[in-house]
């Protein structure tokens, strides 16, 4: 009796609407299936089915435009492939493409987020040529200044970097551009957290990070021994023994050097005869002399300043700003402010 009447109930529950409640969703039936999911897709980027493999001309192109790919490791190998492929190349052979056209491709990478990607930047840079590079250095330095001016402290490792491989490659032509001199001085200051203005307010304020327990003691002496570099390549008289040379011949050529053609490729430069204003800023400085009255007049103070301040640091820091001290003592010993104004 019992089992016929659990029977009947079973049978009322097919026919039973079920009450819902407010808010509550309705029951899913029992052969439903879950569609809420997504599948992965896998994606090749080259598909070909040529037989004939492209030319090393075309490869070379094909990782140029790679360079702005999403994927950081894409942008690292293509940078790596165009490395190898300049330094591989025959010794008389061309690059596959010029300077001009590669520059403007590979510097915006110096603010890469990716340590790999700027690390593979760099070695592509030092297998260009020294004389390709000098055309356009004022163009390099607009991207290393933004890097050693950049919040990230690995970033503006690199950038160090690059300002010591642009100073390697065209050091007289990077300090005599438009901005070159003041600009740069400007940014090294910045980078090291020193005030450029020489009140005692501040330099009150200055908080430097040297010496202090966690804090990257090799970058902030790396970033030193560039500031050295840089004022070594504007201050130091590094065409002394072309000068004693010319000197030497005697009576009646004498100052030759004077009267003949510039090895500049653009020697009336200073002039800025077809460019846009320059502001102080952006002046042009060719002339030793000219960049040793500057650099009295507006950094020197400041520089010395905080140098003191790190040599009292021992190790690695204190002997960078040590060097940093003895080029500016050797490249300012013969300045006379008398003669500048």
């Amino acid at each position: 009796m019992g089992s016929s009447a659990k029977k009947k109930k079973d049978k009322k529950k097919d026919f039973q609407k079920p009450r819902l409640k407010v808010g509550k969703a309705r029951p899913k039936p029992a052969n439903f299936t879950d569609t809420s999911f997504r599948s992965k897709a896998i994606v090749l980027n080259q598909q070909s089915i040529t037989t004939a493999a492209p030319s090393a001309t075309s490869q070379f192109a094909h990782h140029v435009s790679l360079l702005s790919s999403r994927t950081d490791s894409q942008r690292r190998d293509s940078l790596s492939y165009l490395a190898t492929a300049i330094t591989t190349r025959p010794t008389n052979a061309p690059l596959q493409q010029p300077v001009s056209v590669l520059l403007p491709k590979v510097l915006p990478l110096t603010l890469d987020i990716s340590n790999g990607v700027r690390v593979q930047l760099l070695k592509l840079l030092r297998a260009l040529p020294p004389s390709g590079v000098e055309d356009h250095i004022g163009h390099v330095l607009l991207w290393v200044r933004a890097g050693i001016t950049n919040l990230a402290a690995d970033i503006r490792s690199s950038a160090s970097d690059m300002l010591a491989w642009a100073i390697d490659c065209a050091g007289d032509a990077l300090v005599s551009c438009a901005g070159g001199w003041v600009k740069t001085l400007k940014s090294l200051i910045i980078m090291q957290g020193w005030p450029i203005a020489s009140t005692p307010q501040a330099w009150s304020s200055m908080k430097t990070s040297f010496g202090k327990p966690g804090s990257d003691v090799k970058t902030l002496a790396k970033s030193l021994n560039t500031m050295a570099l840089f004022l070594q390549s504007g201050l130091h008289d590094n065409h002394h023994g072309e000068q004693g040379e010319s000197i030497s011949w005697g009576w009646p050529l004498n100052n030759v050097e004077q009267h003949m053609i510039s090895r500049r490729s653009n020697c009336y430069a200073y002039l800025n005869l077809f460019g846009p204003p320059l502001d102080a800023e952006s002046q042009i400085y060719e002339d030793r002399s000219d960049r040793q009255w500057v650099f009295a007049q507006k950094f020197q103070k400041a520089i010395e300043r905080g140098l003191e301040a790190v040599k009292q640091e021992a190790g690695e820091v204190g002997r960078a700003a040590a060097g940093v001290q003895k080029v500016i003592s050797y490249g300012m010993k013969d300045f006379d402010e008398m003669d500048c104004q």
